[in-house]
């Protein structure tokens, strides 16, 4: 099993923690990853985006001049793609971006992003996180102790404190174990989370 370091929330180790290979220390999928994350996206999508071809513009409907005879060249409507005003040739219109992704593959391509941390030595464990109030500065104090830049902060529980106090740090965000998701995970550098959230996670996807 592989080991990693527990610290406290002064950054001085105070145990080692065995982690479960069957999640922590898998062999990375890296195209389950990346298909995770383009599903993430895509689903964000409104897809609400919407514009005219030549039979939806406004006017246009009688021939400009005589096909022949003119000397200019022969054009059926103002409302060409290649006029001022007219249509768009391959006009976007509102569509559903979202597709799914099996079980197995989501669950696949978590274990390979948290195996991918470890492996990393990108994963920091400590023994707890917990902070007296809201305090941007306690918990900006806690991360240089941990010489952490670009965090995503697991806990374990919906812990007020934590939680707004992490909220206006750039570059770090907050999860719980049920929210976490691939792409939170390799959008930021380190993964920073608890013993107990550890437990959790283990628990939840052996």
């Amino acid at each position: 099993m592989a080991k990693v370091s527990v610290y406290n929330m002064d950054g001085k180790q105070v145990e080692e923690l065995e982690l479960n290979d069957s999640i922590f220390g898998i062999e990375i999928k890296n195209h389950l990853m990346h298909m995770s994350v383009v599903q993430q996206l895509a689903n964000k999508r409104q897809g609400t985006q919407s514009a005219k071809t030549r039979a939806e513009v406004r006017g246009g409907g009688r021939k400009p001049w005589r096909q022949k005879g003119t000397g200019r060249a022969r054009i059926g409507s103002i409302r060409a793609p290649h006029w001022t005003g007219g249509g768009v040739v391959f006009a976007p219109k509102p569509r559903d971006y979202s597709f799914k992704l099996n079980k197995k593959e989501k669950r696949i391509a978590l274990k390979s992003a948290l195996s991918a941390k470890v492996a990393d030595g990108k994963f920091i464990v400590l023994d707890e996180l917990t902070l007296d109030g809201i305090k941007t500065k306690d918990m900006i104090k806690v991360l240089d102790n941990l010489s952490v830049k670009k965090a995503l902060i697991c806990i374990n529980e919906n812990n007020k404190n934590v939680l707004l106090s992490a909220r206006n740090i750039a570059n770090v965000a907050t999860a719980q174990t049920n929210t976490i998701n691939v792409y939170d995970i390799l959008k930021y550098d380190t993964f920073v989370t608890t013993k107990a959230a550890v437990a959790t996670i283990e628990e939840v996807y052996a």
